[in-house]
């Protein structure tokens, strides 16, 4: 408890610096899996992306980030068990960001798309266990998080190549993919907002206190969807095509149409994420002002400083903007060849699989939905247009995470410990 009295400044500063820190290592990883697919497509210049990015980030990290959070995420060990010793849950925050921004950055710096989430959690189990011991930690949680490396990237493949090979013969394996474009691409915008506008509703607005009922998301997310299929049907039916342009022509038209629709669900899709994820940078952080300004105290939820939503938001957005360029190129290039069509596709069914997986209640990490909807619409296109040396390292470095967050927090932990009791 003295620790906590004579050193809370101190504290409280190491852990923001790491907090900024894993903020930028999520901002570096994460902005791919709203901007990998637009990029990938050339429907956006990476420039743009990283500029789109930047401020849906923000917005959502700041706007609907949430004014609690909960201390320990993903209710990997137990608050209860650090009632008498605050200043070793202090440590073990602060060396769980510390391990997790380290390993996010060294992922990012290889290219290689990882769980920002799965990170922290492996750092707070990898704490959890030399602090408490073994018993702390929840493992039916670890578990699922495990079983979440196989089910949504799966879910989500399987969408994106039915999405995809809808797309490819309703519209593109026809005589006159414009035509058939202007009747269904309506309908593909319809579903695109109503699943966006469950996302927004579901993960970017949960945050803030807007309680809005599954029911009366699902019937706002509908009139929204209805709207905006609407709006495109006017929108589409004004674009004046060629009639005598060759079929190389008209499918560049029809791509065009795709790439707008792709930009949109990627700006939803990086608030979604903002207001989500920052949590994972800013939780460990909150937790630590908490305890020490209560003088030792420990509460399950924590409020939040002012300063720790801006802090989490900026560092997103200077981790994107200096990084982030590495895991769009793996993402949107490096595993197969997308085009609009295709990475409407993918990003859309990884947006499914969000709304599918928060209404079932499973752990989702949304890196490993969107590699999951890149590869099901490489699929379908054959094995040969997937690199699978590509696939390979992502999914080693998917299943490290965890061990890897868990090793560096146990060592970081040790040298803090180590420095605050001498």
């Amino acid at each position: 408890m003295d620790i906590i009295q004579s050193y809370g400044l101190i504290l409280v500063i190491l852990a923001a610096v790491f907090g900024f820190l894993m903020a930028y290592g999520v901002g570096a990883n994460d902005v791919a899996n709203a901007m990998g697919t637009s990029v990938g497509s050339k429907a956006l210049t990476i420039k743009q992306a990283i500029f789109i990015a930047a401020i849906f980030e923000f917005a959502g990290a700041y706007l609907a980030g949430g004014s609690v959070t909960s201390t320990i995420r993903g209710g990997i060990t137990d608050a209860a068990f650090f009632v008498d010793t605050p200043e070793l849950m202090v440590y073990g925050m602060i060396a769980a960001l510390l391990a997790a921004a380290t390993w996010l950055i060294v992922a990012s710096y290889f290219g290689w798309p990882v769980s920002t989430t799965h990170s922290i959690v492996g750092s707070i189990i990898g704490f959890a266990a030399v602090c408490v011991g073994i018993d702390a930690v929840h493992w039916d949680k670890v578990g699922g998080i495990v079983g979440s490396w196989v089910v949504t990237p799966i879910l989500a493949g399987i969408l994106a190549y039915l999405f995809f090979m809808s797309a490819q013969r309703l519209i593109f394996d026809t005589d006159q993919p414009i035509v058939n474009a202007k009747k269904y691409v309506p309908f593909y915008m319809a579903f695109a907002a109503f699943v966006m506008a469950l996302v927004t509703v579901q993960k970017g607005l949960k945050h803030i206190g807007l309680d809005i009922s599954t029911a009366n998301g699902y019937l706002l997310a509908l009139v929204l969807g209805v709207i905006v299929g609407i709006i495109g049907k006017i929108a589409i039916s004004r674009i004046k095509i060629d009639p005598a342009a060759d079929k190389k022509m008209q499918f560049n038209n029809v791509e065009r149409i795709f790439s707008v629709l792709m930009i949109t669900t990627a700006c939803c899709m990086a608030f979604a994420h903002g207001s989500n994820d920052v949590a994972n940078a800013i939780g460990p952080l909150a937790a630590v002002v908490s305890v020490v300004s209560s003088g030792g105290e420990i509460a399950s939820k924590a409020a939040l400083a002012w300063w720790i939503l801006p802090l989490g938001g900026i560092g997103i957005v200077i981790g994107l903007a200096t990084l982030g360029a590495r895991v769009i190129k793996t993402v949107g290039t490096a595993i197969t060849h997308l085009t609009p069509s295709r990475g409407f596709a993918a990003e859309l069914s990884a947006a499914s699989t969000v709304v599918i997986a928060s209404g079932a209640g499973l752990p989702i990490s949304t890196t490993q939905t969107l590699v999951g909807a890149v590869l099901g619409v490489g699929l379908a296109r054959g094995i040969a247009a997937l690199n699978l040396g590509v696939v390979r390292n992502i999914f080693i470095s998917w299943v490290i995470t965890l061990p890897v967050g868990a090793g560096l927090a146990i060592i970081f932990f040790y040298i803090l410990q180590f420095l605050f009791t001498l």
